[in-house]
């Protein structure tokens, strides 16, 4: 308590419901199976003892699927979040904790 940190439970990432799409969900949901499915791959690989070189090509693989995960997340976001906060006029909130957002996701 206290303590200002960027902890992922912060209110104010989290203060609207965010509603999207069934099948926008369900696109994101089965790409991040895949991915899920991609890094348990690579864990067997290291497990295997396979070359460093093919287990290298391999997460680059899973870091570029996640990279466009993310970018179908901000596009949705985006497209609906965005636009639905500019309706409500809570602009400058929404824009506020997609930057916060943005910060920890570039690094």
């Amino acid at each position: 308590m206290g303590t200002e940190s960027h902890s992922h439970s912060s209110p104010s990432l989290h203060s609207h419901p965010h509603h999207h799409s069934e099948e926008s969900l369900r696109a994101i949901v089965n790409r991040l199976s895949r991915i899920e499915g991609h890094v348990r791959g690579i864990k067997a690989m290291v497990q295997d003892s396979r070359p460093c070189p093919e287990v290298l090509i391999q997460i680059a693989a899973v870091r570029g699927a996640l990279d466009r995960v993310a970018r179908l997340i901000l596009d949705e976001h985006l497209n609906e979040c965005v636009t639905r906060a500019a309706q409500e006029g809570r602009i400058d909130q929404e824009l506020a904790e997609l930057k916060a957002a943005l910060d920890h996701f570039l690094g």
